[in-house]
């Protein structure tokens, strides 16, 4: 999913997202909303992410390669329909669009 596509949604109706970054990175600033799981905390934390198993959501990080990486092991354990932002943050800022 590109950027315009997640804020898109974001706007019409939410959307769950996870940065994998870490929390120095997500301190910088962020997507609105989103939630903090480290790409290295994500096994131990899987367990946050289950009451979203069935719903679509995005993981993102700074340009895409680690989010990558946890929607590849998201979609290992059953989260079918999570989906990876590519580009990251760092294409999120460049469009324009707000961080928190």
């Amino acid at each position: 999913m590109d950027v315009a596509t997640l804020k898109a949604r974001i706007d019409a109706r939410g959307a769950f997202v996870v940065d994998v970054r870490t929390p120095g990175e997500f301190a910088q600033g962020h997507v609105p909303g989103a939630v903090n799981i480290p790409l290295q905390e994500l096994k131990a934390r899987i367990g946050e992410l289950e009451p979203h198993r069935s719903e679509d959501f995005a993981v993102i990080c700074a340009v895409g390669g680690r989010s990558a990486a946890a929607v590849d092991y998201l979609r290992s354990q059953g989260f079918d329909k999570v989906v990876n932002v590519v580009g990251g943050t760092k294409a999120w800022v460049q469009a324009g669009y707000p961080v928190e």
